[in-house]
């Protein structure tokens, strides 16, 4: 299959762009320079500029030109929240504070039927009744991850945890709320994709539509059953995610 002109032209620009041919805060081409380099009308030129603004890679100045985006330093994200250490509290306030940053959220919850894709991770019923809570974590303010869970509510129902976010365990990790209705945590799974980010989510990172976040899929399971499952949303233009894993 041919790939078309714009794409062609976005390609070469992009991978100048990330080998550093093209570094942050240079110009690139304009669409008239474009034109003649590749040999394409200016529409197709314009094409090429537009993808790579979508997609977070070039900036557009008024009255200037456009410009590679300067891109905030990635900071680190680490996995490692399962141990003893993040066993009580909220695993995301203690990675935060050990990175000397404040540590908080905004979060919804609702119940309401559980989808297809949900049902299988919780190894229940589609349509079954769960607790989605929709989560925005801040870093200092600053928005740093989402996050969608859902627990089944014929294990919450009526426990002082059936909201995550209030109660007396509210502000807790799911380890530790869970340990309060007597549901004892083993293990936790986690599925690492890519994909662009929707626009729903760009507006809430305060990212570009079109750039590339990691999805983490992560559900924590008892002996007998799961408990949780989540969506963690993280922009890659920002964070890298580190995994430190115990060797036996």
């Amino acid at each position: 299959m041919t790939q078309p002109a714009y794409q062609r032209i976005a390609d070469d620009l992009r991978r100048q762009v990330i080998d550093g041919t093209l570094a942050p805060g240079d110009r690139v081409p304009s669409r008239a320079q474009l034109r003649e380099r590749y040999e394409v009308s200016d529409q197709v030129a314009l094409g090429a500029v537009r993808l790579l603004t979508t997609e977070g890679f070039l900036e557009a100045r008024s009255g200037s030109g456009t410009y590679v985006r300067r891109k905030p330093e990635l900071k680190r994200l680490a996995r490692s929240w399962y141990g003893s250490s993040g066993r009580d509290g909220s695993p995301f306030r203690t990675e935060m504070q050990r990175q000397g940053r404040a540590g908080t959220w905004r979060v919804a919850s609702e119940s309401g039927p559980a989808s297809p894709a949900v049902a299988e991770r919780l190894d229940i019923t589609a349509g079954d009744p769960v607790m989605c809570s929709r989560y925005t974590f801040l870093a200092d303010e600053q928005p740093v991850m989402l996050s969608t869970s859902w627990e089944p509510l014929d294990l919450t129902h009526g426990t002082p945890v059936m909201f995550p976010e209030e109660g007396p365990h509210a502000g807790a990790g799911v380890v530790a709320r869970m340990r309060a209705i007597g549901q004892h945590v083993e293990s936790v799974q986690e599925v690492v994709s890519a994909r662009p980010v929707l626009q729903s989510e760009a507006e809430l990172l305060g990212g570009a539509l079109g750039a590339v976040v990691m999805v983490i899929q992560r559900t924590y399971r008892t002996a007998e059953r799961a408990v949780e499952t989540a969506d963690i949303v993280v922009p890659t233009d920002r964070y890298e995610v580190e995994y430190v894993l115990p060797v036996e």
